[in-house]
This record gives structure tokens, C-alpha cells and sequence, in this order.
């Protein structure tokens, strides 16, 4: 049991990372559709590169999206609206009439006989007004249509024009008097029709609504059918018209029939199998070429976690609606990583992702050709990203690109470009638009990620910060050592490609730890007073070692990234205080060299390197007495090659030739420093 949690906390970042990769073939494939994919390529416009097609079995020929919507805009055109008959509304009507025709008519002005005469006349007209029913004015239909008209359970087609509108009440009663020949009575008639009618037909709108909805829900997807063993597209033949149709019909039916409960399990395997794959090649990229990655758990952790997140992204909204499947601003991986490790490391993973993405979009080559194109460029154009315009200038660019791509694929496919889809560029430029929130998740991952981007590498190299600020007060001499040493490393990084930004900042910050003992550092001192005096070599050694530890406890007391920390850390290396070791051999030759080490480590990085060689030269330089070009160039040799003796590069990256050019960058900027001419003859 011992041996095994030995091993088990000996390998327990391998065990992560192992447990990262899984987790995220799992949930790469658990978010993939649910479909198999079509074994034969194709796209529309090019000719068929595979054998002659039959069909493998029957399968129905799905509709295209125009012809479906071609076909419920025919059935809402032919659709009738329903209006409603009310009884109850008549029969009140009628009750009213009965009731109100005495008051109107009374029997003082009329005989019974004459009385009875205008009440039957009276009653006819009712008759005759409500026979298809009375509706409101202002309706918006035509009297021409059709519509249907449901009296209790009987449903049964009318024109609208059949129907008796308000407006019309008062002509219809004139006409009708006028035919019995009683239009002496026509003010008493009108005044009492329109105290006692009412409209008794009205406008059904949920009935039309559902009666619609049942109707567009029988419109089929499909038209037809095509039998096994019938030939679909011979090798060679044109990809159009029915032809492409029946080739979409025949992908739609394998893809649904190859995922059924028996090829469940395979295709599963077969999707592990490619993602496994892919991911793994990101796995040996980092572990080859990226040691400094694939050692930190928490960054493969980053990386994988924003392949997640892009799929994901697109996963959603192919399920929503794959035409917005370009509006995922894929980009925005490659612009990250590059901005937190190095492009060549965004680019590879970003086409990784989108070679996974093909998976599961339609017309898959187009697709991954554009996401392709569009990361290069991403890749190409966006440098310094801490300066905002940059971002915008590359964003123009890769929208650009993706509309100049699309533009051509779609020539390619239709031959012309009389109809092409607008809307696509517009999604192009909602795509550009999200990427540029690239900027605030930089920020975001920085803080869940504990990484560092240039961005706040800029914000750390502003001498008005609080620690440099600090450190100006309490150490002047330090502070414009600090910077010095910034200058001289950037000029090194920029010479041999390393990230200058970083140096520039490791430099400004490395020594912060002489703050607490300023005056045991002889660029602070401002007297002839050494306090050193009155220490022993040992005593005064580990003050001037112990800087480097301070440092680092200022620095995370001051939440200073690990990137920054780590070139307080290594800025001394294990080399030793070599003016008080000496002094001490001078009192004792049996003196413990490790008492006046350093505790390193030694610099792992070019960027950590470069600053102990110009940390060295340039503190080292203030003891230089009327130098000349060759004092310089013998003193700057001597200096790092002392350096290279005691291995203090063994563990960084850089190369003999990089030493050299670092070198040449150091002699120059000295040179120009203490401003030396060439001596003229007297």
C-alpha cells in the first residue's frame, strides 16, 4: 500500500492529465450529435468522384426548406377563416322586437289590424337581416372570400359578402319598406332596428388560428419515394438539381437509420476513437515541444478547457439553428492562447478543434477550410495585442477573409452569384463583432487561471504601480538599476525573439527585495557610511542573499504573477557574493563556500537568462574606470562566461549562438551608456 501511494504521488500530475483527457473525450462525444456520418462526400455544382450510386434500400425524397415553405404558403393562401354564428345574440333581438314594437306602434295611432300588418312585415325583415347574420364594420375581409361559418355543430362555406354589415342596416330597411309599400313608416322602423340589433357573427380568430396550425402540421417533409437497387448519380455526373436532392434525401436516411440501437455502441467507439486521436496529438505537441506547458497541469487544463468551450459553442447552435453556425467566433481560441503561450501552440489547437468540428457541420470542407484560413490569419495579423487598435485592425481582417472565402466557395457551387445569401456576410460580421470579446476573457482567465497575458504585462511595467513606486522611494538607486537592466534585457530578448514584454518587466521587479535592507546595497548608499563595517562576511552575505527571498514574499504578499516571481527567483542563480566570500578566505582559507551561495534556482527560461547576464553586467559595470571599447567587449565576456562556467544555463533554452547575441546587445548599449569615441591622435 505504501509503494503504491509513493507511486501514486510520484505521477499524480501524469494520473491528472490522464484523467483530463478522458473527461474530455467523454464530454466531446457525449455533445456530438447524435447521428452517423454519410460515408460519401459531395457538394453541389461538382461532379460525383465516387463509383456509380444505387440506392441501398427504399428511402423517401426529402423537400427542400423552399419547397416546405412554398407549400404552407399555399395552405394559408387557401386557408378559410372561421367566424361564428350566435343564436343567443338573435333570439334577444327577436325578445326585443316583441317587447319595444308596442311602445314604437301603439295602438292609440294604429289600428289592431294595421298593427299586426307592420308587426309581421317587421318580423320578415328580421328574418331576412339575420338569415346569414349580422357582423361588425371595419373587418378586413373582402366580400369576395370565402369563409366558413359555424352555426351550434354545423360548419358550412359563405361568401363574406353574404353577410349584413352594420353600415348596410339602414339601406336594407329603405329597400324593404319601399317593396312592401309601407315606406311612410320608415323613421319608426329605423328607430327601432337600431334600438334592438345587434351583430350575432363574429370573427373566430382561435378557431382560425388552429384549424391553421393542424393544417400546415400535415404539410410532409417528404415527396416521394425512391426504390432499392434504383441508379441515384453515375461517376462523373454533375451534382445538381434532382440528383443533389436525392443524394440529401439518401445522407438524412442513413445518418437516422445508422444510429439505431445496435450501431449505437460502435459509432460511439468510432467517435471516441478520432477525438481520442486528436486530442492525443495535442498531448504529444505540448509533452515535445511545449515542456514548460505540459508540465503545468493548470495550463493543459486551460487549453483543453477552451476546446470544450468552442465546441461546445458550436455544438449548441448547430442543435438551435445551423445557420448561425458561423456567427461562433471560433478565432477567439487561437487569439487566446497565443496571447497567454505562443502562436504556433494556437494555431495547432485551433485547427484541432476544428478538425473535430467537422464532424458534426454540414458541408464539413467548406467549413473547416474557412475556421482554417481564418485562424492562420488570426495567427498573422494580431501582434501586441496590449494595444487595442491592433485587435480591431485583425478582427477587419478576419472578417474579411471569411467574406472573401465564402463569396468564392458559393461561385463555385451556384456558378453565379445572382442569389446569393446576404445574411451570411451579416453573420460574418457578428462573428468579428464577438471576437473582439477576446479582450475582457483575456482578463477573465487570467484571474480563474492565475496566467499572464501581455496585456497585464503592460499594466506591470508602469514605474507608477504601487511596488515601483515603493521601491523609487525606499531604494532610488535600486529602482534606476531595475531600470537599466530592463532596457538592457529587452534590447537581448528582442534580438534573439524571446518575449521582450515579460523580460521587461522581470527586470523592473527582480530586485524589489533590497527594499527592507536598502542601504546594504552600494547603489543606495549616499554616504561614505558602509554599514557592512561593522558586519562579518558572513553576516553581511546573507543580507545581500537573503534579498532574493524577500523579494519573493514581497512579490506574493503583492499578488505578482509566478511568471514575474520566477525572475526573482532565478535572477542570481546559484552563484555566490563573491566580494565577501573572498574577504572571508582573506580570515579564514577554510571558509564554507555554500554560506555565501545563493539558494537558486538556476534560470530555466531564455527570458530568466537574459536577465542574469545583463543583471550581472550592469550592476557590475558601475566599477568600470574610464573604459573604452575594449575594457567593454572583455568585461562583458568575462562576466557571462563565468556565468556559462558555473552552468548557470544548463536548465534555459538558450542556445551558444542566442549567448553570442546577447553579448554583441550588451556591449553596444554599454557603449552607448558611457558614451565612448574613438581617441583622436594628438
Amino acid at each position: 500500500m505504501k509503494r503504491f501511494l509513493d507511486n501514486f504521488y510520484k505521477n499524480q500530475s501524469l494520473i491528472y492529465k490522464g484523467f483530463l483527457f478522458l473527461a474530455t473525450i467523454v464530454l466531446i462525444v457525449y455533445m456530438f450529435p447524435k447521428g452517423g456520418k454519410f460515408k460519401y462526400d459531395f457538394q453541389k455544382g461538382k461532379l460525383w468522384q465516387h463509383e456509380t450510386l444505387y440506392a441501398p434500400f427504399d428511402f423517401a425524397i426529402y423537400k427542400t426548406d423552399a419547397e416546405i415553405k412554398s407549400d404552407k404558403a399555399a395552405i394559408r393562401a387557401a386557408h378559410l377563416d372561421y367566424f361564428r354564428y350566435d343564436e343567443e345574440t338573435r333570439e334577444v333581438v327577436y325578445e326585443g322586437y316583441d317587447e319595444k314594437f308596442p311602445t314604437y306602434f301603439s295602438s292609440e295611432g294604429y289600428d289592431q289590424k294595421n298593427r299586426d300588418r307592420l308587426f309581421t312585415y317587421g318580423k320578415e325583415l328580421l328574418d331576412d337581416l339575420y338569415e346569414n347574420g349580422i357582423v361588425q364594420n371595419g373587418s378586413d375581409h373582402s366580400n369576395e372570400k370565402v369563409v366558413n361559418i359555424v352555426r351550434g355543430n354545423e360548419e358550412s362555406s359563405i361568401l363574406y359578402g353574404n353577410f349584413i354589415k352594420l353600415n348596410q342596416l339602414e339601406g336594407l330597411i329603405n329597400n324593404f319598406l319601399e317593396r312592401k309599400g309601407i315606406s311612410e313608416y320608415s323613421s319608426l322602423f329605423k328607430s327601432l332596428y337600431f334600438d334592438i340589433i345587434q351583430p350575432n357573427v363574429f370573427f373566430d380568430d382561435e378557431l382560425t388560428r388552429k384549424t391553421l396550425e393542424i393544417e400546415l402540421g400535415k404539410v410532409t417533409s417528404t415527396r416521394g419515394t425512391i426504390d432499392r437497387g434504383k441508379r441515384i448519380v453515375a461517376k462523373g455526373e454533375v451534382v445538381e438539381g434532382e440528383k443533389y436532392t436525392m443524394l440529401n434525401s439518401l445522407r438524412k436516411e442513413y445518418q437516422s437509420k445508422l444510429w439505431s440501437e445496435n450501431n449505437y455502441n460502435w459509432i460511439v467507439l468510432g467517435y471516441t476513437i478520432l477525438v481520442g486521436l486528436a486530442l492525443f496529438m495535442l498531448m504529444l505537441f505540448l509533452q515535445k515541444y511545449r515542456q514548460e506547458v505540459f508540465i503545468n497541469n493548470n495550463k493543459v487544463t486551460f487549453i483543453f478547457f477552451n476546446v470544450l468551450v468552442m465546441i461546445f459553442l458550436t455544438t449548441t447552435v448547430v442543435k438551435y439553428n445551423v445557420d448561425y453556425v458561423y456567427v461562433v467566433p471560433l478565432c477567439i481560441m487561437p487569439l487566446i492562447l497565443k496571447a497567454f503561450f505562443d502562436p504556433r501552440l494556437g494555431l495547432f489547437t485551433h485547427v484541432l478543434t476544428v478538425l473535430l468540428l467537422g464532424f458534426i457541420v454540414p458541408n464539413s470542407f467548406e467549413y473547416v477550410f474557412l475556421q482554417t484560413i481564418a485562424g492562420i490569419v488570426t495567427i498573422q495579423t494580431i501582434s501586441e495585442l496590449h494595444k487595442r487598435a491592433n485587435l480591431f485592425i485583425s478582427v477587419g481582417q478576419i472578417t474579411l477573409v471569411y467574406i472573401i472565402a465564402y463569396f468564392a466557395f458559393y461561385v463555385i457551387h451556384e456558378g453565379n452569384f445572382e442569389n446569393i445569401n446576404w445574411i451570411t456576410f451579416g453573420y460574418f460580421i457578428l462573428n468579428g463583432l464577438a471576437t473582439l470579446a477576446a479582450f475582457p476573457l483575456i482578463y477573465i482567465y487570467e484571474k480563474l487561471f492565475s496566467l499572464v497575458s501581455d496585456v497585464s504585462l503592460l499594466e506591470l511595467s508602469d514605474t507608477n504601480s504601487k511596488l515601483l513606486k515603493e521601491l523609487s522611494d525606499k531604494a532610488p538607486g535600486t529602482f534606476h538599476h531595475s531600470l537599466q537592466v530592463a532596457n538592457l534585457a529587452e534590447a537581448a530578448a528582442n534580438e534573439i525573439g524571446a518575449n521582450s514584454m515579460l523580460v521587461r518587466v522581470g527586470a523592473l521587479y527582480h530586485d524589489i527585495g533590497k527594499m527592507n535592507n536598502s542601504t546594504y546595497f552600494t547603489e543606495n548608499q549616499t554616504t561614505s557610511v558602509n554599514p557592512h563595517n561593522e558586519l562579518s562576511p558572513k553576516e553581511s552575505a546573507k543580507i545581500i542573499i537573503d534579498h532574493v527571498i524577500e523579494g519573493i514574499e514581497l512579490a506574493k504578499k503583492n499578488k505578482l504573477p509566478d511568471r514575474v516571481i520566477d525572475f526573482i527567483r532565478t535572477h542570481h542563480g546559484t552563484t555566490s557574493v563573491y566580494y565577501f566570500y573572498k574577504k572571508a578566505q582573506e580570515m579564514d582559507e577554510h571558509v564554507n563556500r555554500a554560506d555565501f551561495q545563493y539558494p537558486g534556482p538556476i534560470p530555466y527560461s531564455k527570458e530568466t537568462a537574459i536577465l542574469m547576464m545583463s543583471d550581472a553586467v550592469e550592476a557590475a559595470s558601475k566599477s568600470l574606470k574610464n573604459p573604452t571599447f575594449t575594457i567593454v567587449n572583455d568585461f562583458v565576456d568575462k562576466i557571462i562566461n563565468k556565468q556559462i562556467e558555473e552552468e548557470q544555463f544548463l536548465n534555459a533554452n538558450i542556445t551558444f549562438k542566442e549567448i553570442q547575441s546577447v553579448k554583441k546587445v550588451l556591449k553596444q548599449k554599454l557603449t552607448n551608456i558611457y558614451h565612448l569615441r574613438i581617441e583622436y591622435p594628438e
